[in-house]
């Protein structure tokens, strides 16, 4: 599960998810941000973030030689449970191959509304997922958690 959600996105992140998977709109994805080990916030700052431009204006600094994971519909899995009345999604994981560059800490799942323009002030921050590690050049696999990506309840 998501160890923070973004203040911006509360109550928001399975309707976020809602819209990739049902296509509308069209060219909505999801965009998993690696966040470097120096100079990543406090929780606290985080969540406080309401789009990933102001995120990385701060001192936290994205990972780019990794580079960014683009999650389309076919990526996420939503789950309506009557049961134990919530809502789990799970997404694919996410493989980086020859991973290289700085250590990471975290990965910041972000809505983006429209793939095919925009800017990083368009993304919306949902998610933060603690993940530490360091490149060397084999393949990076981030199971987000056995339990699912997110759960709504």
């Amino acid at each position: 599960m998501a160890d923070l959600v973004f203040n911006i996105a509360k109550g928001r992140v399975g309707q976020y998810l809602q819209n990739v998977k049902s296509g509308s709109p069209a060219n909505s994805r999801i965009i998993v941000v690696p966040i470097e080990t120096t100079g990543i916030e406090a929780d606290a700052t985080l969540k406080d973030y309401d789009n990933l431009s102001a995120l990385l204006a701060g001192t936290s600094n994205e990972q780019t030689t990794m580079g960014r994971k683009t999650l389309a519909a076919a990526n996420i899995t939503l789950t309506v449970d009557d049961t134990n009345d919530r809502l789990d999604i799970d997404c694919d994981d996410q493989v980086w191959a020859a991973a290289t560059g700085n250590a990471i800490s975290a990965l910041i799942f972000c809505y983006d509304p429209d793939n095919t323009a925009g800017t990083d002030a368009d993304l919306i921050p949902l998610t933060k997922h603690d993940f530490v590690v360091t490149p060397d050049g084999s393949d990076i696999t981030a199971q987000i958690a056995a339990a699912g990506f997110y759960r709504a309840s």
